[in-house]
């Protein structure tokens, strides 16, 4: 894994090794700009002019110093630019005055009566914005982001100086709204994004992905900070975010230099030798007659993906249904709480998944009640969480009193609700995160009455003070965590996994590993079956959930489109050949 840091945590890096004395805020920005201007040549090595957009701080500065090393290049270049240099902070004016051309007026109207270039670079606003753009800057950025249809020109050619212009690198949304694609989007849609030293949490979460493009990370070499202690460079961050912990990206290569304190450790999926009980024993709860499916994909992942035994449980009506279909996987008898406490018996179980195919009602939520009662880790999806919509504090309860007790190791239990399922059982929570929007429900609710609009209209500003203070998805999963008791696995191509101390992964499916053809039936119950079979053989189940949401995206890399929910445990032997395992 590799670690993500937020806006403020990398102003503190940089402030540590500048305070070192081993580099100084102007050498900061040369490299910088030098990494951009390096990025920009091996994407476009036959471009030969560019525009570059420089805003009134650091961000600006690194544009500057763009600006003048292409011009050394001969390029043909011009520069927009944002306010007088008097008023810049003193490296960005340093850089300023070092660029002998003109600086022209930073709006629209300049933009556009200029003359089309090969490459723009948006050197704007970078890690530190905080609040919308307003006026003639919005425009300037309504129209990069092509609202009045111009991006089909600019974004091919358009690079971001750390992050698009508007977007927050914290919750990775467009601080002034709207929806991250051609025609609606508040901000640049860029074809390539270079950041520095270490990447940032809303490069891969929410609408970050859509608006970077592509993503590089620049070598910013800061040898002081690096050979810091973990602890000390981690105490030095605390001072940006006291409450902070570990987010981590899921991924195989470090996207930091050898030697950084932000570490990497990669997904782990080798057996060691042993007998299958060493490797757990994985039990999966089935539905009835009908809704056995669901199940059965959850137990055949489970087994790929290296548990030492996988059972089926099935309600008397369907045993002869999963028989048919399974050979390598078992199957039990189970009717529903009392049939499941008997099985269980058995202390051989080291790991159960309920709710794939189980069904919604009381008897699943007496299934979860047994399962959580037990020295055994648990992962509870789909009709599980449903089960609890009306009363989700029971199922919080069940988890707080035995997987949060000294007998049991933390955090056994894994939740993996998709957006519907953690709003019913988060409701607050997820309001925080995505605050209703009042013009969604009058569409949903057809109602086009003159009333209707006045009530719309009146709860739209409060909706948008709401929407301007939003957490993000990583700060509305580690809250659930926290609160649940349990390792919470938020899905979308942005999945978060968070653990109640806090800890947080990132196993986005952005970038070169975007997948949308895993938004499949099934895919869910997959997934779920992946995290059953990893936490069977470990006892750090956050770690299970992390990997398997990455190992989930693998699979549906190496099968590409026309994949469905069958064909990703199958593709995983393809997979471990290519990882080595």
């Amino acid at each position: 894994m590799t670690e993500l840091v937020t806006a403020a945590e990398m102003r503190a890096i940089e402030a540590d090794a500048i305070a070192s004395g081993e580099v100084t805020g102007l050498e900061l920005m040369e490299r910088a700009g030098r990494g951009v201007v390096d990025a920009i040549l091996r994407q476009w090595p036959d471009a030969q002019s560019a525009t570059v957009l420089c805003g009134p701080g650091n961000n600006g500065g690194d544009g500057y110093v763009i600006a003048r090393l292409l011009a050394e290049r001969w390029w043909n270049v011009r520069v927009l630019g944002m306010g007088q240099a008097d008023a810049m902070p003193p490296d960005a004016r340093a850089s300023r005055l070092a660029w002998t051309g003109e600086v022209l007026p930073l709006d629209e109207a300049t933009l556009r009566r200029g003359p089309p270039t090969d490459i723009y670079v948006d050197a704007i606003f970078g890690t530190g914005l905080t609040r919308a753009p307003e006026g003639d800057l919005a425009s300037l950025l309504r129209y990069l982001g092509g609202s009045v249809g111009d991006s089909a020109y600019f974004t091919p050619r358009l690079v971001a100086v750390d992050a698009p212009s508007g977007l927050c690198l914290d919750r990775g949304q467009m601080l002034a709204g709207g929806r991250a694609e051609p025609g609606t989007a508040s901000v640049p849609l860029c074809a390539l994004t270079v950041t520095f030293e270490v990447p940032k949490i809303g490069h891969f979460i929410a609408d970050g992905p859509a608006c970077c493009g592509r993503l590089e990370v620049v070598d910013l070499g800061l040898l002081p900070w690096r050979s810091l202690r973990r602890d000390a460079v981690s105490g030095k961050i605390a001072e940006a975010r006291p409450a902070t912990v570990r987010v981590e990206l899921v991924d195989t290569t470090p996207m930091v230099p050898p030697g950084s304190p932000l570490g990497h450790s990669p997904p782990w999926f080798g057996k060691r030798g042993g007998h299958k009980y060493d490797h757990g024993h994985v039990l999966v709860a089935s539905g009835g007659a009908g809704r056995t499916g669901a199940a059965r994909l959850a137990a055949r992942s489970a087994l790929r993906v290296g548990a030492g035994l996988v059972t089926v449980a099935s309600p008397p009506s369907a045993l002869m249904e999963n028989a048919m279909h399974l050979t390598a996987i078992m199957t039990r008898r189970c009717d529903g709480a009392v049939g499941l406490a008997e099985i269980l018996e058995d202390a051989r179980f080291s790991t159960i998944c309920l709710g794939p195919g189980l069904g919604v009602g009381g008897e699943t939520c007496a299934m979860v009640k047994v399962a959580l009662n037990g020295r055994r880790q648990v992962v509870l999806d789909a009709d599980a969480l449903t089960s609890f919509a009306d009363d989700p504090d029971a199922l919080f309860d069940a988890i707080h009193r035995t997987h949060g007790s000294q007998t049991m190791p933390r955090y056994a239990t894994v939740l993996t609700p998709h957006g519907g399922e953690f709003r019913r059982l988060f409701p607050d929570i997820a309001e925080m995160w995505q605050p209703a929007d009042p013009m969604k429900q009058l569409r949903e609710r057809q109602d086009d009455s003159v009333a209707a609009f006045k009530r719309i209209g009146d709860q739209f500003a409060a909706y948008k003070e709401a929407q301007a203070a939003a957490i993000s998805k990583v700060e509305a999963t580690r809250a659930a965590a926290k609160r649940s008791g349990a390792v919470v696995l938020l899905k979308g191509p942005d999945t978060i996994v968070a653990a109640p101390n806090g800890r947080v992964a990132v196993a986005a499916a952005a970038y070169e590993r975007a997948v949308p053809w895993l938004a499949t039936a099934g895919a869910g119950d997959v997934l779920a079956g992946l995290i059953a079979g990893l936490a069977a053989r470990s006892h750090d189940v956050f770690r299970s959930a992390a990997d398997a949401a990455w190992l989930h995206v693998e699979a549906a890399r190496a099968f590409g489109p026309g994949l469905i929910a069958e064909d990703l445990p199958e593709i995983l032997p393809t997979v471990f050949r290519e990882l080595g395992v």
